[in-house]
Parts: C-alpha cells; sequence; structure tokens
C-alpha cells in the first residue's frame, strides 16, 4: 500500500535530530573545502559572486529525511560532485542553521552549498546583512532559477521565500491544514461532516453529550495557533516587513477561536494533549472523530502504526473550515525549505540540485512523504496516494487548501510555536481559558519580536 504513512513533521524529530547533529559537529570542519569564501564580484543574480568553478563539489546540508532527496540527486546525476552532510535542519527551533552560518561568517569561509530547513521563518535572516557581512542566501529570481520553475510553484507557496520582494529560497512540501474526519464513526453516529467551524463547535458539543470520551481535535501542541487562530484570520504574527510586525490579539478573529477551544476543552472533546505521545495514542486510538490539522497528519498520525493506525477505508479529509459565510482559510504547519549558498563557487550545480530537489518526480513524487510544493508534482503526488486506497475520499480538499494560506500571518525569525508553548499551554494546564490569556499571549510575542529586532505596530 503506498498511503503516507511516512509524514512526519521534520522539526518534531527530536530523537533522529540530535543523532543528526552530532554527525554535522563531526564533519562540520570538512565542509569549508567545498564552499567558496566571500564574494568577489557583483555577478549577474542579484549578489556578490565567488570566483565560479564549474567542476568543484558541492557540499548539501540536509535532516535525516532529505537524504532520500540528495541521493534520489545522485543517481539522476553521477556526472554532478556532490558531499553531503546530514544536521538536524534546524528542528524544533533549534537554529542550528543561523548559528553556523554566523560561525563560516566570522571564520570567512566554510559555508555549505546548500542546505535544507526544516523552518519557514530562516528567510527572514538569511536575506539580510549581518554585520556587514554579505547575506547567506543568494538571490533567486534574479535569473539564477528559471522564471519557469518559479512559476511553478503552488501560488502563495514562496511567500515564507520572499523578502521584500525577492526570493530566497524553495519550498520543498506544503503543511496547509484542513479536516480530517473517521467517515466510518460519522456514519455510524448519523453525523454531517461540518463546513464551518460554528457547526464544527456545535457538532463537538454534540459529541460529548452522545458520546463521551470520542475527540474533535487536539490542543497540546505548540502549533495549536497555526492551525486554530492562523485559520481564523487572528492578526497575532501579520510581518509587515522585514523587521516589522503587526500584533492584535484583541480582536473578533482572534476570541472566538480561543472561545472555541475553551468550550472544546471544557467538555473535553479537544483535549490539551500532544498528538506525539504515547498518552494520546493510548487514550485515543478509534476515539479520533475528526482532528483539524496538516496536510501530515495522514501519515505521522492517522496512518501509522506507531500512532492510531486508522484501518484503510476510514480516513476521510474535508476542506478547511470557514468562520461564518467568510470564504476558509487554513494555516500552514510546517514544511521545508531549500536555500542556495551566495558564497557558492558552483552556482550552477548547487542551482541544479534545489531545482531537482523540489520540482523532480524522481523525488518529489516516487519519495517524498511530504505534499510538494511544486504544482506539478503535487498532483502527481496526490494521484499516487489516492491509487493506495487507503482513503474513503478523495484528497481534493488537501489540493485546494494549499492556495487558501492567509497571508495575514507571517514569517518572522522568531518562533510563534515557542511564545504559545511558554505562555498559553501552562496558563491552559493550570487552568486558565485562552480568552483570558490572550493579553498574555499579545505581550509576549510583542517582547518576542522587540528582542529579535523588530518594530511593533
Amino acid at each position: 500500500m503506498v498511503g503516507i504513512h511516512n509524514v512526519v513533521r521534520p522539526s518534531r524529530r527530536s530523537a533522529i535530530a540530535a543523532t543528526a547533529l552530532g554527525a554535522a559537529a563531526v564533519l562540520l570542519a570538512l565542509t569549508g573545502c567545498s564552499a567558496g569564501g566571500g564574494g568577489t564580484s557583483n555577478g549577474s543574480y542579484g549578489f556578490p559572486e565567488a570566483k565560479q568553478d564549474s567542476s568543484s563539489t558541492i557540499t548539501v546540508w540536509v535532516d535525516a529525511d532529505r537524504q532520500a532527496a540528495a541521493k534520489a540527486f545522485q543517481q539522476a546525476n553521477p556526472d554532478t560532485k556532490i558531499k553531503v552532510v546530514t544536521y538536524d535542519g534546524s528542528a524544533n527551533g533549534s537554529n542550528s542553521f543561523k548559528t553556523k552560518m554566523q560561525l563560516f561568517d566570522r571564520a570567512g569561509s566554510g559555508w555549505p552549498d546548500v542546505v535544507f530547513s526544516t523552518q519557514n521563518n530562516d528567510a527572514a535572516w538569511a536575506s539580510q546583512k549581518t554585520n556587514g557581512k554579505q547575506a547567506f542566501a543568494a538571490v533567486l529570481d534574479k535569473g539564477l532559477v528559471p522564471k519557469d520553475t518559479l512559476s511553478g510553484f503552488t501560488p502563495g507557496s514562496l511567500n515564507p521565500c520572499t523578502v521584500n520582494g525577492q526570493v530566497y529560497c524553495l519550498r520543498n512540501d506544503l503543511a496547509q491544514a484542513v479536516l480530517w474526519y473517521n467517515k466510518s464513526l460519522m456514519d455510524q453516529f448519523g453525523y454531517t461532516v461540518p463546513k464551518t467551524w460554528e457547526e464544527y463547535q456545535a457538532l463537538g458539543e454534540k459529541v460529548a453529550k452522545e458520546h463521551p470520551g470520542y475527540i474533535v481535535g487536539a490542543q497540546g501542541d505548540a502549533w495549536t495557533p497555526e492551525v486554530y487562530m492562523w485559520g481564523s484570520k487572528c492578526e497575532a504574527n501579520n510581518i509587515t516587513g522585514p523587521t516589522s510586525v503587526k500584533v492584535n490579539t484583541d480582536t473578533e478573529e482572534c476570541k472566538r477561536a480561543a472561545s472555541l477551544l475553551d468550550t472544546l476543552r471544557a467538555n473535553k472533546t479537544i483535549p490539551v494533549v500532544s498528538v506525539f505521545t504515547p498518552e494520546f495514542v493510548k487514550q485515543y486510538t478509534g476515539k479520533v472523530l475528526m482532528m483539524p490539522g496538516p496536510a501530515w497528519y495522514a501519515g505521522a498520525i492517522f496512518n501509522n502504526p506507531q500512532s492510531l493506525n486508522v484501518p484503510a477505508g476510514q480516513l476521510g479529509v474535508a476542506a478547511p473550515l470557514g468562520w461564518g459565510s467568510d470564504e476558509p482559510v487554513t494555516g500552514n504547519v510546517g514544511g521545508g525549505t531549500w536555500f542556495i549558498s551566495s558564497h557558492s563557487k558552483n552556482l550552477k550545480a548547487a542551482e541544479k540540485f534545489v531545482q531537482f530537489v523540489t520540482t523532480a518526480d524522481d523525488y518529489q513524487v516516487n519519495l517524498a512523504p511530504g505534499y510538494p510544493a511544486y504544482a506539478a508534482a503535487a498532483q502527481k503526488w496526490v494521484a499516487k496516494q489516492e491509487s493506495s486506497k487507503y482513503y474513503a475520499t478523495s484528497l481534493d480538499a488537501i489540493s485546494t487548501a494549499a492556495s487558501q494560506v492567509w497571508d495575514g500571518w507571517g514569517y518572522g525569525v522568531f518562533s510563534q510555536e515557542a511564545i504559545w508553548a511558554k505562555t498559553i499551554t501552562p496558563g491552559i494546564t493550570g487552568g486558565k481559558s485562552i480568552v483570558d490569556l490572550l493579553p498574555d499571549w499579545q505581550t509576549a510575542i510583542e517582547d518576542q519580536a522587540k528582542v529579535n529586532g523588530y518594530k511593533v505596530n
């Protein structure tokens, strides 16, 4: 069976990340031999270029899950010399990507030619000069990557890579949120799949009375705001410029999502438990009626023998929910990004690699665990997943949701997940309501933004 059984959001794989990071430390000193020093000419791609050597080996940094991408490239391009280094991919907000590039900046050498990151906010710093040093990320849309390639990505998918109108990275996969549901249970209970958040909340209240013990979501993970608050157009993270952010949690959009979470937490249909804990698996296997969440939930949670292990023919997927008569929007919960170093001595090979791993069927359709950001590959990937006959419905909703990510929630250098985990999660586990905690959340976001040099509007 083909199903998406290997989809695990890279930033959650902390155990693998720790091992990989150790390996990266050993290999770190070796990377300097393949990547050039600072730019020596203005070049034609919008940044200073090092002296180019088309025969030089490129050094590629990947996380454990992207080793398959590098291997696929090597098999398809045996004449291109690459050195693969495994690191943690900045998983769980480790910031290792940025930290190590700063070390190379101070040394004046050692930069890898290509880097994969699990984070969507790295372009915010990688596109900027630091202490007068050349920005790490190469500009991609000034001729380095063909326009036809850039235009082939799903609309909006390159937003996290775009700073001041210029593209600095390519997205590997998308993590749009949809409504997952157990069609067998919904049919058995006589319930209709909701189309709005109001219908969703009403059904959650009904489930609590008629089928106690069953759940319609979870709110114990740090990406909870990316599913519920982002999907409600809560303006808690509106990045308005490279160093400016607008934060306003005192809006109806924020309060309605917070109230929904409070109500369904109180009746135990959206418990405060992480979907990646043994407690979740033990208590809720066979009990998940619905679950708003990203595309990668399919394999990470549902079609996963180590998690809920939902049998074939039961799992359905519906479009993102909307509020009232508003058009539905969705949040983005992860995905990955590929960067080319502006210091590379072999930009041609680096571009060839990045274009392959983001667009080629050999990887994105045949091997990639997540929903590809490149539109043509995504269509083929969906067709392959549907051919497995695992799902109870088509996957059309996932494809549609890919272009419904709300653009009012941006990609700053600071982590919204970390702020939520430190501010909201302890509060609700202590008995407080999210509605009452919204001012604390506002203050925490503002403080973190200011620490990172942002002007708060």
